[in-house]
């Protein structure tokens, strides 16, 4: 696992639209599991950040590879806002097992100056088994602190 912070100070103050902090996390470790209810795909595919204002948003991004098993079912993904999800994706396999890329965004509004812990959740559609780095691949958690 790797954690990266940045703080970038190359836009004069006051201007909106600053990315003041970046921070990040990998893991290539394959994960799955056979829940039909979200549960953390990974505890390394987290990141916490405390934004310096409640006016800031947060883009968080998260890239891995992942799928279902089972002929036919789906998996699903989401972001999770400590223990609220803040958006969903959901992967229909077509016939066939499928694994496939997975990139997943949201533009999130938390509204606080508390530390945040974004992370990656996933589950299936009630049958099959879902994984997450799939193979050999790796995922990433990303998290961007955006200026008001």
């Amino acid at each position: 696992m790797a954690i990266t912070k940045l703080v970038s100070d190359s836009l004069g103050a006051g201007v909106g639209g600053k990315v003041l902090q970046v921070v990040s996390a990998t893991d290539n470790t394959s994960r799955s599991t056979t829940s039909s209810s979200f549960v953390t795909g990974s505890n390394t595919l987290s990141v916490s950040i405390t934004p310096s204002s409640a006016s800031n948003k947060i883009f968080v991004v998260v890239t891995t590879s992942g799928g279902q098993d089972t002929t036919g079912r789906s998996s699903k993904y989401s972001i999770y806002r400590n223990a609220t999800s803040i958006n969903y994706f959901q992967c229909n396999d077509t016939g066939s097992v499928l694994y496939y890329p997975i990139c997943i965004s949201n533009l999130d509004s938390p509204a606080t100056t508390s530390a945040i812990t974004y992370q990656l959740y996933f589950a299936t559609d009630g049958v099959g088994t879902v994984s997450i780095n799939h193979g050999t691949s790796k995922g990433s958690i990303t998290a961007f602190e955006i200026g008001a």
